[in-house]
């Protein structure tokens, strides 16, 4: 359907219906799943499991709401055709890297995956900087990605075989090939150290691209790790502690760092650094909480940063700036949206009922399972993740109004109807738990 909607994209006035055909194939994708821990669709080289299943599914939600937030690309025709034969191929990529059985398949995917996107950065970001942060982001992710190619082709060598299911953890590897195995991964998710790229993309992209960079394409590091571990259980016992205490040290500072943003859309670039080193510490103590919570909370982040990136773009389109100096007392300018910020920052900070509270439960029992140590942190982690969401909701909506702005348009149908297809499914979700626990 995607590849036969490329020649689509290139019609005149064709932006809403390739949109509605997003919606059309999400739900068709929706109806194809079985819902329980076994494989299914399975061809020569693709299948889906449950993990693979909800990944794809967020990836087809995601880019049905990008083309319906970038409703400004196609008022002011900049380029509308090409943008969306750009979400079509990305769409195309990421489907095929989640559902790839084959260890090759799935580095070819992720990495193509990339060009799309910084076409994305490059072609509709804002400032002139989106140059640089493009290198950063190609770079970043290239120079890991080396070292797991080779590692890929020893592991084949050895092995004969890269499909997923033949991998046993029967081969001691040494903590070489363990890292050259994880880096490019590590580098996705963002790990705390090689998340530099993350913030300067997400500034500098459009808000399409913020969206599917936060919704989707870090999840990629989430989902490589949770295939690949089983490679490396040994090792992973040993080396472990080293990868845990950088998720939750590093989500830490991280929740610092956010107490002192000034720009909405840096702020939740990094609250995305500090949620993925959790799904990080979660998966590297190697037990069947961790990995359930991480995909649970995988997919609320998903939902919830893209909402939020949506959110800032939508004051961003009337106040030409995401400066909290600016953006101050929007609850006089736009009331009625003063209850989306505040329904998706309540999910940011993991209040019931989202879907972020019920990964974030998992996350707690498994990592204190781990060590008993990890509670310090983890008490730190979830305390100054409530206060930045805090910090970040009452500071854009409460205040005095900044005086340059007198009157500006509230929200449209199609801003709420998109807020709503972010917020929905991510409290709804918690009522479908058993998918998430059962998938492994």
């Amino acid at each position: 359907m995607m590849i036969f909607m490329i020649p689509l994209s290139m019609m005149n006035n064709s932006f809403w219906f390739i949109q509605f055909m997003f919606f059309i194939m999400s739900f068709m994708f929706l109806f194809m799943g079985s819902f329980n821990y076994m494989w299914m669709n399975i061809g020569f080289n693709f299948g889906s499991d449950m993990l693979s299943f909800s990944l794809i599914l967020l990836s087809f939600w995601i880019c049905s709401l990008m083309i319906l937030a970038s409703s400004t690309i196609y008022n002011k025709n900049n380029f509308s055709n090409l943008f969306v034969l750009f979400i079509l191929l990305l769409m195309l990529m990421l489907y095929c890297t989640f559902s790839s059985m084959n260890l090759f398949m799935f580095y070819i995917f992720f990495e193509s995956s990339l060009i799309p996107t910084l076409f994305l950065i490059m072609g509709w970001g804002y400032q002139p900087e989106r140059l640089q942060a493009g290198i950063y982001l190609l770079f970043y992710t290239l120079f890991m990605s080396l070292p797991m190619m080779i590692s890929i082709f020893f592991y084949y060598n050895n092995f004969n075989s890269l499909i997923y299911f033949f991998f046993l953890d029967f081969f001691n590897f040494n903590i070489y090939m363990f890292l050259s195995m994880i880096a490019a991964f590590l580098v996705k998710m963002p790990m705390f150290m090689v998340h530099l790229w993350l913030p300067k993309a997400h500034v500098e992209a459009p808000i399409s691209g913020s969206m599917i960079l936060a919704g989707v394409l870090l999840k990629l590091g989430g989902y490589g790790l949770l295939r690949v571990m089983s490679l490396f259980l040994s090792i992973g016992k040993t080396w472990s502690p080293l990868f845990v205490s950088i998720g939750l040290v590093g989500g830490f500072i991280i929740s610092l760092i956010c107490l002192r943003q000034t720009d909405l859309k840096i702020l939740i670039a990094y609250s995305s650094v500090a949620h993925m080193g959790m799904v990080l510490a979660g998966i590297m103590t190697l037990n069947y909480w961790g990995f359930s919570g991480s995909l649970m909370m995988m997919i609320a982040h998903g939902l919830c940063s893209s909402g939020l990136f949506c959110l800032a773009n939508i004051s961003y389109e009337r106040l030409n700036s995401r400066s909290m100096f600016m953006n101050k007392g929007l609850i006089n300018l736009m009331p009625s949206m003063s209850l989306w910020w505040f329904l998706l920052s309540s999910s940011n900070m993991a209040a019931p009922p989202s879907l972020n509270l019920m990964g974030e439960i998992s996350l707690l029992n498994s990592i204190i399972s781990w060590s008993w140590y990890t509670i310090l942190f983890l008490m730190l982690l979830s305390f100054f993740s409530a206060v930045y969401t805090l910090y970040f909701y009452s500071y854009s909506q409460h205040g005095k109004i900044y005086s340059g702005k007198f009157s500006s348009s509230s929200g449209f149908i199609r801003e709420y109807l998109l807020l709503f297809l972010h917020w929905v499914p991510l409290n709804l979700l918690v009522i479908k738990s058993e998918m998430f626990m059962l998938w492994i």
